[in-house]
């Protein structure tokens, strides 16, 4: 009997040996996934989550027309499930990783070589750029549904995260102390040599055997067969929930660095809070996950750790407004929602079951899906502050993100452990 919180069974030993997850003699190396999802680190945080707004205010981009760019830049990440599919079809992955790092470094540096930032040409190449690089994501997502180890997955998964949160600081770090001392065109060199250069690790993963050639009516049967086994049964509805649910969401992020004042934080000690502090505690968070012990489920460890995560934003709900208030509550909150994040990808990894023909895609849409949460509760977040001051940005979440979080481990806990979706649709 499996105890309600295990891991299903694994993937039987002896798969199809034309199936692109066929076991493969070298090992797995899920580090790895730390620097092939640099590219996007670099790209998605540390320029456009991050040192853009500050190249806009340098240039005498006003505010109002900054946000409004990045919104359109930063629209890829939600939207990217309608070109990934590509990467499941006619290279390997590892190839559509290296091309769609490369494709985005080329053209954010040519973006960077218009000096301007927000002329609609720049624009419109660092939309591209955007969604160039989103192939890394998609093409990651569909390489770690290949892994068969349950502790792979769960390791894949940490190191994702860690190196997201990682590369994504330091690209902050050096573009914007590079930022005073060369032009833009010099900035943009730099900018695409991190973003191209660590895709290269790619060469180093092991192996993906493509899927033999069966047709296009019989690939095309095949990938309707795994998109409808994995989001069109019931076993879909409580993984759906899990990702639109709003625990782990880490919308607060955004928001902390607003409240600070009210617990008499000074800008400097914000800014290096929120900032390099941040990053590194959070990818701690990430790496921390790989100490739970693999026979407990993804799906039950990112709801445990969710309400975890939401009790910590009792700290700064009900604590007093001090600076040790904000310094511990802010350090337990990062330090968690790394942890969720990186459960949250080995709950994508459950979700998708094996990779298959369509793993990319149906990982991209996984992940768009679990882009929604952050929407809402960064709107709800704003809405409980307006009612409840400062108090009210930690208090919407940990009500909400608890109360889900809760709810959701209580029925899986109820709930006999069965095969992913996907699974079913592999054959596992």
């Amino acid at each position: 009997m499996i105890e309600a919180g295990a891991e299903p069974v694994p993937d039987p030993p002896n798969p199809d040996p034309t199936n692109p997850d066929a076991h493969h003699p070298q090992k797995e190396r899920p580090w790895l996934f730390g620097l092939l999802i640099a590219p996007t680190a670099v790209l998605s945080n540390g320029i456009f989550a991050g040192v853009l707004s500050y190249l806009f205010r340098r240039q005498g981009v006003g505010i109002g027309r900054a946000s409004e760019i990045i919104s359109l830049v930063i629209l890829p990440q939600t939207i990217y499930f309608l070109w990934s599919p590509i990467t499941d079809f006619w290279m390997r992955r590892r190839s559509w990783l290296i091309f769609g790092a490369v494709a985005a470094a080329i053209t954010i540096a040519i973006a960077f070589h218009g000096h301007r930032l927000d002329t609609r040409s720049t624009v419109a190449l660092m939309f591209l750029s955007a969604c160039f690089c989103q192939l890394v994501v998609a093409s990651c997502g569909g390489m770690m549904g290949t892994l068969h180890s349950v502790a792979n997955r769960r390791r894949a998964g940490s190191f994702y995260q860690a190196g997201s949160l990682a590369f994504g600081a330091l690209g902050v770090f050096v573009l914007a102390m590079l930022a005073e001392k060369m032009g833009m065109g010099p900035l943009g060199l730099v900018a695409a040599a991190m973003i191209a250069l660590p895709a290269l690790f790619a060469l180093a993963a092991p192996e993906q055997l493509r899927t033999a050639r069966q047709g296009l009516r019989h690939t095309l049967a095949g990938v309707w067969h795994e998109f409808k086994s994995t989001f069109l049964c019931w076993r879909a509805l409580p993984y759906t929930l899990l990702v639109v649910c709003p625990m782990g969401s880490g919308a607060a992020i955004g928001l902390l660095p607003g409240i600070a004042q009210d617990y008499h934080v000074s800008g400097h000690q914000m800014a290096w809070m929120n900032g390099m502090a941040g990053a590194l505690l959070m990818a701690a968070g990430s790496l921390a996950v790989t100490l739970i012990p693999a026979r407990f489920r993804s799906s039950v460890s990112y709801l445990s750790v969710g309400i975890v995560n939401a009790a910590t934003l009792f700290i700064l709900w009900l604590g007093p407004l001090t600076q040790s208030t904000y310094f511990l509550g802010t350090t337990l909150y990062l330090f968690t929602i790394g942890s969720c994040y990186a459960l949250f990808t080995g709950v994508s990894l459950e979700f998708l079951g094996t990779s298959g023909k369509s793993g990319s895609g149906r990982y991209s849409i996984i992940n768009s899906l679990g882009n929604i949460p952050v929407a809402y509760m960064t709107a709800l977040d704003g809405r409980g502050s307006r009612l409840l001051g400062p108090r009210g940005v930690p208090a919407t979440e940990a009500v909400i993100g608890g109360l889900g979080a809760a709810l959701l481990l209580l029925w899986f806990l109820t709930r006999k452990p069965a095969q992913t979706p996907a699974a079913v649709a592999s054959g596992g």
